[in-house]
């Protein structure tokens, strides 16, 4: 694809330097194939998962990320990170991306299906994006020990032949499954792992003011909100982001170092 030359990579990520409206157009794209690609939006969580896992699940996850067509950053917190790098890596929160697909037009006469979420969310969608073909399969918890789970998932696309399809099941569980999606010849179209996605555009969930959007704190309000669901991960996983950060910094440091030294000696 066009985008694979808009590419900063940062922790072991290749991140497309993209804005909302250019990514957008790619996945429209994608979804008119007749083969099955998908795009991932890694946040903090994701990335210290991809240091820190060592279980085989963490390998797929891994393995997922690195397959997937577009990876877009999710964290304005990584934004940060990146610049004493040197980078400059653009945000295109998967609950943007997903709210601006459903109320551009984008997805009008287009079959989409989710996966996850429940029974009532088909119906409050269509209620208010009526042109969109919505069609939904509620997969069983802990799918990932479910062989026959993933591959119910499988026939659900290849009857639907949708044309998107949104993965709501959580990390890394949606990229996992995705990425056996793109190994299958019975899919087709474009996957999105979103998260909360739906809940945010529904209303369902509140999303952070711009202020606090802008400054880097959309963590902070989900967290006021959901202290319960969300301390762990806010307050133990994510600041594991920190140290990792560092530590590459350093190493590139020595890297520069070491090259320097190296052009001295020889010159």
């Amino acid at each position: 694809m066009r985008i694979e030359g808009d590419i900063q990579r940062f922790l072991g990520v290749d991140f497309a330097t993209v804005g909302l409206e250019r990514a957008a157009a790619e996945i429209e794209c994608l979804s008119r194939r007749e083969s099955f690609s998908f795009v991932v939006t890694p946040n903090v969580d994701h990335v210290v998962l991809l240091h820190e896992g060592e279980s085989e699940k963490a390998a797929k996850f891994r393995q997922a990320c690195d397959a997937a067509c577009i990876r877009l950053c999710d964290s304005r917190v990584l934004q940060l990170l990146a610049r004493p790098f040197g980078l400059r890596l653009k945000v295109v929160p998967g609950s943007d991306l997903t709210a601006y697909l459903f109320r551009s037009g984008v997805l009008d006469g287009k079959t989409v299906a989710i996966i996850g979420g429940d029974a009532a969310m088909p119906g409050e969608l269509r209620s208010r994006f009526p042109a969109i073909d919505i069609v939904q399969h509620i997969p069983p918890m802990r799918i990932l020990q479910k062989p026959e789970a993933i591959d119910e998932i499988e026939k659900f696309f290849a009857k639907a032949q949708a044309d998107y399809a949104l993965f709501a099941i959580g990390a890394p569980q949606s990229e996992i499954i995705a990425y056996k999606c793109q190994s299958s010849s019975r899919c087709r179209g474009v996957g999105l792992c979103i998260g909360a996605s739906i809940e945010f555009l529904l209303g369902r969930k509140p999303r952070a003011p711009i202020w606090m959007q802008r400054l880097s704190l959309e963590w902070l309000f989900r967290l006021l909100n959901e202290p319960k669901r969300l301390a762990r991960r806010y307050l133990v996983v994510s600041p594991r982001i920190f140290p990792i950060a560092w530590r590459s910094w350093r190493r590139q440091g020595r890297m520069k170092a070491q090259t320097s030294s190296g052009e001295f000696s020889d010159g």
